[in-house]
């Protein structure tokens, strides 16, 4: 992102009376890792964000993919709120709570699919989460992967009618939930509860998109996305550590 406009969100940022910002975690506050446990957040990002989250009227939210587990284990010391599982779990005043109440029997009928394209692509993986099944990739070799990928999605996406499911094509994983868990209903349901006339958003992937195609054409919303590919962000960075500099600047 250019220098002047970085400067112009910092200002707007400073200038507004109630902050709201949403940060992904895997791409944008951490780099990917082959094995997830190892990303890790540094020291430095750490202090960041205890330092962005203690600002005067500024509500930092953490909204992420990861189980609540995950989160929770990598983030929870700091002062400020937990989205998990796309909006399927949230941690207020540290306390989790569930958005969604459903039996999970769509597992049932999705598990085997994933089962048969495991088997057909070494290092790839299944994880269950509370309310979703994720099929990961970033282990395996890339062509086999990324060609499985789209099978997966193909038939997860014939079962999707009988079960009210959609399908995420994520960074390197496919992730099958209910239609009523995603990023982009989570943050509309937070802005219910409160106002805010700076609402910043920043993350790497097809789950952000979510938030991003929201609000496009609102101003109080600034979206920001990580990396190449297309996107309906109305800003770019080149990498988390551009993120994480920003943040600081913020924090400041």
């Amino acid at each position: 992102m250019d220098i002047t406009i970085k400067t112009g969100l910092i200002e707007k940022y400073r200038k507004a009376a109630n902050k709201l910002i949403l940060l992904d975690y895997d791409g944008t506050l951490v780099n990917y890792s082959l094995i997830p446990d190892k990303a890790i957040p540094s020291e430095h990002l750490l202090n960041v964000l205890l330092k962005l989250a203690g600002k005067p009227k500024t509500k930092v939210i953490i909204i992420s993919g990861r189980a609540h587990q995950e989160i929770d284990k990598l983030l929870g010391s700091l002062p400020l709120s937990i989205i998990a599982e796309h909006g399927a779990l949230v941690k207020e005043n540290g306390v989790w709570k569930k958005q969604q109440i459903e039996n999970g029997n769509w597992k049932d009928a999705i598990t085997p699919l994933l089962d048969k394209i495991t088997l057909k692509c070494p290092g790839s993986y299944i994880e269950e989460k509370q309310f979703s099944l994720a099929w990961h990739y970033r282990n395996a070799e890339s062509t086999s992967g990324y060609a499985n990928s789209r099978e997966l999605i193909n038939l997860a996406e014939e079962s999707a009618p009988l079960y009210d499911l959609k399908t995420l094509d994520g960074n390197m994983v496919v992730e099958i939930m209910t239609r009523e868990i995603g990023k982009g209903k989570a943050v509309l349901k937070l802005l219910e509860q409160a106002s805010y006339d700076f609402i910043l958003s920043i993350g790497d992937d097809a789950t952000d998109e979510e938030i991003f195609e929201l609000f496009i054409s609102d101003d109080r919303f600034y979206t920001i996305k990580v990396g190449n590919g297309n996107t309906s962000a109305k800003f770019k960075f080149d990498s988390v550590s551009d993120v994480v500099l920003f943040l600081k600047h913020l924090s400041e």
